[in-house]
């Protein structure tokens, strides 16, 4: 059973500006919650008891805000005789703990980095969920991407979900290339007649030691410049799977929404309110 998750919550998200000047782009609400906690709650239901997020080095830090009690807030709903809204209000249970860790943001970025730094940080050397911090799948009622990426991975193996795109969409996204339900490759925004499939990379794993290993040696060993390159993570993926390391590809019936831009934070409000 995996009990641990990674959650990269850090950056300014200069897609979302002006807003996000005073709200983190993770916390933007979506429905009545912020986007992150659809994926921290998914995780908690799929068995994860520790959760490891990756936060800017900016304080006030909205995210741990909203997953510590608020005891004002407490104290004015049992006077005002709001019990009921107790439990709304306690964002967490109390076997789920959250350990964070500052990233800075003037120094190396990309999707690797928070990975790597909490690898290093907190010595982890077992399989872990990563989920990235301001997108979700939504599936009411169907298997969660937690789920569906549990159920195809075997002990000591690697999973990624994917999901199913337009034919015409895949030319904006990481494509999967698998083999027998196993990837071979991540090919990055290829052309539409050339794409191996239409299933695509929404930053969903499991990740084992072998894999979250090179990750970390990935990071160390390379220094791209601030205007080079990102750290992206699925370039250790790649040699992951070229040294033999097996990911298994997870499909998933549910829908993925995206608050990183307007459009798909508008669309994820109208799809989880129902409109």
């Amino acid at each position: 059973m995996i009990t641990k998750a990674i959650i990269p919550v850090a950056g300014w998200g200069t897609r979302r500006l002006p807003i996000t000047k005073v709200i983190e782009k993770s916390m933007l609400p979506v429905g009545n919650r912020p986007l992150v906690d659809y994926s921290v709650q998914e995780l908690i239901k799929a068995g994860v008891t520790d959760i490891y997020m990756v936060i800017s080095n900016v304080e006030p830090c909205q995210v741990k805000e909203f997953y510590q009690d608020n005891n004002a807030l407490n104290a004015y709903l049992v006077d005002r005789g709001k019990e009921d809204r107790l439990e709304l209000a306690k964002t967490l249970p109390d076997n789920v703990k959250i350990h964070y860790i500052q990233q800075d943001p003037s120094g190396k970025y990309g999707t690797a980095v928070p990975i790597a730094m909490v690898v290093e940080e907190f010595d982890i050397n077992e399989p872990v969920l990563v989920f990235m911090g301001d997108d979700f799948i939504w599936n009411p009622g169907g298997e969660s991407a937690s789920d569906s990426l549990l159920k195809v991975v075997n002990e000591g193996e690697s999973a990624i979900l994917g999901v199913e795109v337009a034919h015409d969409q895949v030319n904006k996204y990481g494509v999967l290339s698998e083999n027998n339900g196993k990837l071979t490759r991540i090919v990055e925004k290829p052309d539409i007649d050339s794409a191996p499939s239409n299933f695509v990379n929404v930053s969903k794993y499991i990740m084992s030691p072998e894999l979250l290993r090179e990750i970390v040696r990935y990071v160390h060993e390379n220094d791209f410049g601030p205007k080079d390159q990102e750290y992206l993570v699925t370039d250790p993926i790649d040699t992951f799977l070229a040294k033999g390391g097996v990911m298994r590809v997870a499909p998933t019936s549910g829908q993925y929404l995206d608050g990183g831009s307007v459009e798909g934070w508008l669309h994820a409000n109208n799809v989880v309110c129902g409109k």
